[in-house]
């Protein structure tokens, strides 16, 4: 016993469970005091908690740290969520809660209670935007300007943002894309009126110019444009054609093989960024897909490590296999509420969320491997030792990026795989 050891007279034993540690207000333990709270401020007005709401609190106890969310829970407008949707107040839906303010602290309960099952899957970088396009259409003065916007969120912007989420999770970058594309074209609105012009008559002189005071900037824009000129909004004119840049020089096999090396080898760097490091320099996996990984994509049978990272799943060579194994033994541990209740291979510290690519990103250059240019210095050097289609479909890369980083390797498709190349 910790006091007996420090010969301290007073004990600090929990009153209700026997727990020895921190005690609060009436000799209570932080876990016995968050199980009062929770019962308290979940009451549905029968002395009981909401049954419908058993499974938050269930998953609220297994946290581990009950003290953050003794703390969590006593913001007011937590308080005030928990008890109206204890009371029936608030109705448990999306939609309800849609309409809640603050909307940082409704996105984080509505992300509990997905990840406990009260409420129903969905999307929450499409629910993110949602809350981001209603606010941004209220900023708008102009109705015509507003309600045309509007039309393109519903009708086009959401639509491809649904079909997206349906095949896997949206990014972040997704729907960052998309609330520029909505800022740009409130902007281009905004300029066209500036010159005398509503959308209906707008010319290719208007075009040019729009485009040629900021090329890049202003590039999203065009989405809305073909929308406009698809759906007889405005009339058909030209847009410019996009500029490829070529990216910097991916580092040559040689640095590819010694980053790989400190990576696998210095085990006084994170263990996290060394997993994920491994896979962009072994598989030319992007940030963005790593993160998407779950631990069922992973399968051990003590003998061989695999990754499903396409068909057929690809072994991961010693010592990357024992590296993977050391960090899904450390992952068990981790502090933050998504690593127990979601199966993310790099879980994010919001409930049910992967890592941020972003994040992952900074991690990767901390430790000296550059995301982007380690990749494609990667794939380069796999399509040169195997049939492309064969990179591409065990990779999960698309037919068009293996023959565009075949070509740049200086390959090409038609001499590696067999059959007819026309389909």
């Amino acid at each position: 016993m910790i006091r007996d050891c420090a010969s301290i007279v007073r004990d600090f034993f929990c009153d209700r469970c026997g727990f020895e540690g921190l005690l609060l207000g009436g000799r209570l333990c932080e876990h016995c005091t968050l199980t009062d709270t929770l019962a308290r401020l979940l009451d549905d007005g029968t002395g009981r908690v909401a049954p419908e709401l058993l499974p938050l609190v269930k998953i609220l106890l297994e946290m581990d740290r009950p003290k953050s969310r003794l703390i969590w829970l006593r913001n007011p407008n937590v308080v005030r969520l928990l008890q109206g949707l204890a009371t029936g107040n608030i109705p448990l839906s999306h939609d309800r809660l849609h309409q809640e303010a603050p909307w940082r602290t409704v996105t984080h309960l509505r992300d509990l209670l997905m990840d406990c099952g009260v409420l129903p899957r969905v999307d929450r970088q499409l629910l993110l935007y949602q809350r981001w396009l209603t606010e941004r259409l209220a900023t708008i003065e102009d109705p015509e300007h507003r309600q045309l916007l509007r039309h393109f969120a519903t009708w086009h912007q959401m639509r491809r943002l649904r079909t997206k989420a349906e095949k896997g999770p949206l990014g972040r970058s997704q729907t960052n894309n998309t609330k520029q594309e909505v800022t740009q074209v409130g902007a281009f609105l905004a300029w066209l009126a500036g010159r005398g012009r509503a959308i209906g008559q707008c010319q290719q002189a208007d075009i040019d110019a729009w485009h040629t005071e900021s090329l890049a900037t202003r590039r999203p824009s065009q989405s809305f444009l073909r929308w406009c000129m698809k759906t007889d909004r405005m009339p058909r004119l030209a847009l410019p054609q996009a500029v490829i840049t070529q990216d910097s020089e991916p580092p040559h096999q040689h640095r590819r093989l010694a980053m790989l090396r400190r990576v696998l080898n210095d085990d006084s760097l994170p263990l996290r960024a060394r997993v994920a490091a491994a896979l962009v320099l072994l598989y030319a996996q992007p940030v963005s897909r790593i993160v998407r990984l779950t631990t069922d994509d992973l399968t051990d049978d003590e003998t061989t490590v695999t990754v499903r990272l396409g068909d057929p799943p690809s072994p991961l060579p010693e010592p990357a296999a024992d590296l993977k194994r050391a960090y899904i033994q450390s992952r068990q541990h981790l502090p933050y509420a998504s690593s127990r209740s979601a199966q993310w291979l790099f879980p994010g510290r919001q409930p049910g969320q992967p890592m941020n690519p972003v994040s992952l990103q900074v991690h990767l250059r901390k430790i000296g491997v550059p995301p982007q240019r380690g990749r494609a210095s990667a794939i380069r050097q796999l399509v040169l030792q195997a049939p492309a289609p064969v990179i591409a479909k065990a990779l999960g890369y698309h037919d068009k990026t293996a023959t565009r980083l075949v070509t740049e390797a200086g390959g090409t498709w038609s001499r590696y795989a067999p059959g007819d190349h026309r389909r």
